[in-house]
């Protein structure tokens, strides 16, 4: 039997609702739906969901044997259920109940359609890298993380900027004082680090980004290096400031003067499951309701007109001018010149 897991926001009723019309479509067309205990028991304290039959993850059923998982909610909640996901290799569908969704492949009016999509199979799977995120202190790693979005490094303290070494595979670039540095995933780079005046990246786009928050310095531009690259950012000892890491706003270590936070491309992706091939440009347009108006697009091969004859090349003559020499005025004689003093 193919088994979905439905995951919600627990904290929103139209989370709920969408959970409980999402489980019952998909037990009418023969699929099991299955869901936390916790969400589980949130639906059922709804009038709509008392009578809601799904498994319980990791009591009917565990995650190897989920084909998909349908998250309800916004970017946030794909990235809540990406921590539970990624190691067993789920893919996820996110459906936007928030308010850019970037993640997100649908949306909760297409509700109907996306179960329909998942009944027969109509998706397919792509993979998003994530990142892979060490703290050091002295010779000793004291956290290990990871991130799809981003790892982002704030100062602790609002009145006071953090001194940082900004570092490239080994070698720094530049230090200043700033308010923090986002290093991130191209999944990312729509997210804080866009924010923060990081460029919008592609996808498809392998490449590490990073970007400085509001750096006292004239040379804190955002960077993009490979994916192969190691980024590192140490907080200097000049100060008692302390920062804080941020990873996809979900997990947080405290960054004591002198740490150091490196980021690498992970070996383990994401999986995102996508309904349609919209490319990014669109995704763009449409989640940012960019303005387009005035756009004609490219030129149709069937619309295009072959000219019968080349147009000749006009070329005006060359025309030489010869400097032209103003030769002085003579002065005049003795007698005209007191003659003309005399008029004057």
């Amino acid at each position: 039997m193919r088994r979905i897991l439905v995951l919600t926001h627990t904290g929103r009723e139209d989370a709920l609702s969408a959970a409980v019309d999402t489980c019952s479509r998909l037990r009418e067309a023969g699929l099991i739906p299955v869901m936390r205990r916790l969400e589980m028991q949130a639906v059922r304290n709804t009038p709509e969901g008392e009578k809601l039959q799904v498994e319980v993850l990791d009591e009917d059923s565990d995650l190897s044997s989920i084909e998909l998982g349908v998250v309800l909610g916004g970017d946030g909640s794909v990235l809540r259920a990406a921590e539970l996901v990624r190691n067993a290799g789920v893919p996820l569908l996110g459906v936007n109940l928030g308010h850019v969704g970037f993640l997100a492949e649908s949306e909760r009016t297409a509700l109907q359609e996306t179960v329909q999509a998942i009944v027969e199979r109509c998706y397919t799977v792509e993979k998003r890298m994530a990142i892979d995120v060490q703290i050091w202190l002295g010779n000793r790693r004291i956290a290990h993380t990871w991130a799809l979005n981003e790892a982002a490094i704030e100062k602790a303290n609002r009145e006071r900027m953090i001194e940082v070494v900004m570092e490239v595979d080994g070698r720094p670039l530049s230090t200043f004082g700033c308010d923090g540095v986002v290093m991130a995933t191209p999944t990312g780079s729509t997210a804080y680090a866009f924010s923060a005046g990081g460029p919008v990246v592609w996808p498809e786009v392998e490449a590490l980004i990073m970007v400085p928050i509001s750096a006292h310095a004239l040379f804190a531009k955002p960077l993009v290096v490979a994916p192969s690259s190691r980024l590192a950012i140490e907080i200097l000892t000049r100060t008692d400031a302390e920062a804080v890491l941020w990873c996809d706003g979900r997990r947080t270590i405290e960054l004591p003067p002198g740490a150091r936070v490196e980021v690498t491309r992970s070996d383990t992706p994401v999986k995102l499951a996508r309904l349609n091939q919209t490319p990014f440009s669109e995704r763009l347009v449409n989640k940012f309701e960019l303005p387009i108006q005035g756009w004609r697009g490219p030129v149709k091969a069937s619309e295009q007109i072959t000219a019968t004859t080349s147009l000749p090349i006009i070329t005006p003559p060359l025309q030489v001018v010869e400097p032209r020499h103003h030769e002085p005025k003579p002065e005049p004689s003795s007698s005209a010149g007191k003659e003309h003093r005399r008029l004057l």
